[in-house]
């Protein structure tokens, strides 16, 4: 699998991005109290079969696991990968909705955590770091520039501002399959020494826990959520490598 995309994939990789992003800007008026995460998984998957696509993470397999919905939707203390169900959202919740799409053979991904109703100054400031601390590894995703440099970038302003970044789970490239090299951490590894070419696409994707990075899995094999029971966040783009600035496929 070639780490560099043909301009013929990449237009495909853009297609499938911009369904993604689709899928964002019509939840937001739908994210409110009351609204359960089963309505906004059947919404999502709604949306992208409206666009002769599919849904990328219906009937992922991890092993013998097969991840059931169309979205991950993690609320609170859920870092990532939360099954959809019948739990309802109430005022002063954080809800990450993390979405793929598959057309015509190539993928986009994106995630993007919602406020709900009124919330802390303590959450509000958690979310503004992470999606901040997203456009920082994005602007360090150019020709010539190592993997590294994002993760760097990432780890500095999050860590800098007093918050943990998730060590288990990280990003990844993306294009005719969902998950393919190179690993994209959010903090300094030895072995991320990979450069960056341009035509090469990126899902980056910071998970900010407001208290230490630890995490643990649930027993339904899915659910991430943090050690200490505090809330976390979650934003991410697919991000095409060029000279100078990167494109963000999935911005709406």
């Amino acid at each position: 699998m070639s780490l560099i995309k043909t301009e013929k994939e990449i237009d495909l990789i853009r297609e499938s991005s911009k369904i993604v992003a689709g899928v964002f800007e019509h939840l937001k008026d739908h994210i409110k109290e009351g609204i359960t995460t089963a309505e906004i998984d059947n919404l999502v998957e709604d949306f992208i079969l409206s666009k002769d696509a599919l849904p990328a993470f219906k009937g992922y397999r991890v092993g013998k696991r097969v991840f059931p919905a169309s979205s991950c939707i993690s609320v609170n203390d859920e870092v990532v990968h939360g099954i959809p169900g019948n739990r309802k959202l109430e005022s002063g919740d954080v809800v990450s909705v993390d979405v793929g799409v598959k057309k015509n053979g190539y993928f986009g991904d994106s995630a993007y955590t919602y406020k709900v109703g009124e919330t802390s100054a303590k959450i509000n400031k958690l979310l503004k770091i992470t999606e901040e601390s997203l456009y920082k590894g994005i602007e360090m995703a150019i020709d010539g520039n190592e993997v590294n440099d994002i993760a760097v970038a990432i780890q500095n302003y999050v860590e800098g501002s007093g918050y943990g970044v998730v060590r288990e789970l990280v990003g990844h490239g993306i294009g005719k399959n969902l998950h393919e090299e190179p690993s994209v951490p959010n903090f300094y590894s030895p072995g991320s020494k990979q450069r960056l070419f341009e035509g090469m696409v990126l899902a980056i994707e910071p998970m900010v826990n407001y208290g230490t990075y630890g995490v643990k899995q649930d027993k339904d094999g899915w659910t991430i959520r943090t050690q200490d029971g505090e809330p976390s966040a979650h934003f991410e783009h697919t991000v095409l490598v060029k000279k100078g600035k990167a494109e963000i496929l999935t911005k709406c």
